[in-house]
């Protein structure tokens, strides 16, 4: 048997469930039951997941699925009658918008090389942005690659992988101590960085002295 607030909590999950495919943040759940803080939340959330009722999703934020729905009404203030509540026959969908968390290393130059920092931050992105793989994103510095869309302070999301094709836009670090955002090219027995930027030349390196760390994957953009 759940609390009135248990049972409006569950309520109001899985109706934005439904009509969003996102969970409610905390401060709407918070509003939503007229509670002074969000450690009422906080516990309300507790003591559904201990009754096998909702669970959090990992490494999502802001995102808890409905396993099941109670099956005995209970009343609402201030009405002394309680409303019949059908319990559901399936499960609500699954959130449409999961966010994950991935780590962000810092700044890289989308102009002249600089040092890439390493970073204990995490950036909370779509998931719908990454594909299969491990991810890491790192924050753009320069204009050379405005031409392929990609602008100073965007969030590049970068797919680690050490290999790359013709043509693709790779973070490259050289010498083992610069990184540069370009899209990669051989010519002959050299490796050829490219701008995106009529501005600035192409970069020739020696096979030994470039090692590709990732592939673009994605930009996040500040406005």
């Amino acid at each position: 048997m759940l609390t009135r607030k248990q049972h409006e909590l569950i309520c109001f999950i899985a109706d934005r469930l439904a009509d969003t495919g996102v969970s409610p943040s905390f401060e709407e759940m918070k509003e939503a039951l007229d509670l002074k803080s969000k450690s009422g939340v906080h516990r309300l959330i507790s003591a559904l997941e201990e009754r096998q009722f909702i669970r959090r999703l990992p490494n999502r934020a802001r995102a808890l699925e409905v396993l099941r729905m109670p099956e005995r009404p209970v009343a609402k203030k201030p009405r002394p009658a309680a409303a019949i509540v059908t319990p559901a026959t399936t499960p609500p969908p699954q959130p449409a918008n999961d966010v994950i968390e991935i780590p962000l290393h810092g700044r890289i130059a989308a102009g002249v090389p600089i040092e890439a920092l390493e970073g204990a931050q995490m950036l909370p992105v779509p998931a719908a942005l990454l594909g299969s793989g491990e991810h890491y994103a790192l924050e753009v510095s320069g204009d050379s690659m405005v031409e392929a869309g990609i602008l100073d302070g965007d969030y590049a999301l970068i797919r680690r992988q050490e290999d790359a094709r013709e043509g693709d836009i790779v973070v490259a670090l050289i010498d083992e101590h610069d990184a540069t955002l370009k899209y990669y090219r051989r010519e002959g027995a050299m490796i050829r960085l490219d701008p995106a930027n009529r501005s600035y030349d192409p970069q020739r390196y020696a096979p030994d002295q470039v090692r590709v760390q990732g592939k673009l994957a994605g930009l996040l953009r500040r406005y």
